[in-house]
């Protein structure tokens, strides 16, 4: 066996994947051991088989959430972030934020500290899992949400205190603005290098991908300076970067009758509340859907929903490091019953392994995830929902995986 060994990245800043890389994980609060042990367990099979046991991870435990306060005394410590630094690809479960501890979130203080700038959130059907759609199957897009501004900057001052009154009375003084008595007040911050660097790289994911389209996602018709900025950079970073790879919705109506030029993606953006709406009517129109923060919360939730919910939807925030993770909560209240779906972190495995070029491994994961679900042997949130399904324990799940796996 070779050594194990740290992922890479070469003076191009592709990665370097060796074939026994250490990759730390974090476990996760609540279900988090369920799921994670559920994970690893089809994550390090589908390796085994598809590549004859050439390949394998080495997993490394990073202490945060509850756990990293039992062993370090501190729920997230620069210790722990470095590490997941220094390894660049890493994948965690959900975690719970203490209350009153200096913390809004552990998910976006992660985010933060380490500027993992994009979240990415695919979204796509999975047949036959349970969907409110009558065509779900029609519902195939990737959300990138920024990840380090807007509201989730959390910049904000509570009503009555002594901050949001020496703010308010500067902006009614000052700069004119009608406010109520009392406010809380938060602020929004929108920037262009942060709005270009993610439109970048969704118009590099399209490009990567073969795909048609770039939706700019924003509220520009009310916040003009904030979310219409968002638009507008965005439109600037595709004519500066991806001048002969792209092509405006308006340009394409203007000289080409609404028919793209092969080779070329369409940039096109929406109303935040108006695509809300197409995504439901019209889902077939739209590839990678780029937004803001608050606005990629809403929209990719409400895209798991459509495709079967949150269980069943994978994620990643990504900078010069990758982490990997659920999309949904901690789920205290199941927490130790090898109970809960642990679909949603196997599959931000998948995108962890297809990060790597380790698609084989990926696609196998898939195909047996979906065979698994098609043979009735689901956890109980779908069982409720697929007449005729044998529940199973989370751990059961997984082993059903790993048993198609190896077929």
């Amino acid at each position: 066996m070779s050594a194990e060994s740290k992922i890479t990245k070469d003076k191009n800043k592709n990665l370097v994947v060796p074939d026994y890389p250490v990759i730390p994980f974090i476990e996760g609060d609540g279900i988090g051991p369920d799921i994670w042990s559920a994970t690893k367990l089809v994550i390090d099979n589908a390796v085994s088989k598809a590549f004859d046991n050439t390949k394998k991870i080495s997993w490394l435990e990073v202490f945060i959430g509850e756990k990293g306060h039992e062993k370090t005394g501190e729920y997230i410590s620069d210790a722990a972030l470095e590490t997941i630094k220094s390894h660049i690809v890493a994948i965690k479960g959900p975690l719970t934020t203490p209350v009153g501890k200096g913390f809004r979130s552990l998910n976006v203080t992660i985010r933060q500290k380490l500027d993992l700038f994009a979240c990415i959130r695919p979204v796509k059907y999975i047949d036959p899992v349970p969907s409110p759609m009558k065509f779900p199957d029609k519902i195939d897009m990737v959300v990138f949400r920024e990840n380090t501004e807007d509201l989730y900057a959390g910049i904000e001052w509570e009503s009555g205190s002594d901050d949001a009154l020496k703010l308010s009375d500067f902006l009614r003084n000052e700069m004119g603005a009608n406010l109520p008595d009392m406010p809380g007040i938060g602020i929004k911050p929108i920037s262009e290098k942060n709005t270009k660097r993610l439109v970048a790289s969704a118009i590099l994911y399209a490009i990567d991908n073969k795909l048609k389209s770039v939706t700019l996602m924003h509220k520009g018709n009310i916040m003009k300076f904030t979310e219409g900025a968002f638009a507008k950079w965005g439109y600037e970073v595709a004519e500066e970067k991806f001048q002969d790879l792209t092509i405006s919705e308006k340009i394409l109506f203007e000289k080409y009758d609404g028919k793209c030029p092969d080779g070329k993606i369409i940039i096109k953006d929406r109303i935040a509340d108006m695509l809300f709406q197409q995504v439901l009517l019209r889902p077939e129109e739209y590839d990678v859907i780029a937004t803001p923060n608050l606005n990629g919360d809403y929209i990719s939730d409400a895209l798991a929903a459509q495709v079967g919910g949150l269980g069943m939807a994978p994620g990643a925030n990504i900078g010069e490091t990758a982490v990997f993770e659920a999309t949904h909560g901690t789920a205290p209240k199941y927490a130790g019953q090898d109970k809960v779906n642990p679909g949603s972190l196997i599959l931000s495995g998948t995108m962890m392994l297809e990060y790597m070029g380790w698609n084989k491994a990926s696609d196998l994961i898939k195909f047996a995830l979906q065979e698994t679900i098609k043979q009735g042997f689901v956890t109980y949130d779908l069982a409720r929902q697929i007449q005729g399904a044998t529940e199973v324990k989370c751990s059961v799940f997984a082993e059903k995986i790993v048993e198609n796996i190896n077929k």
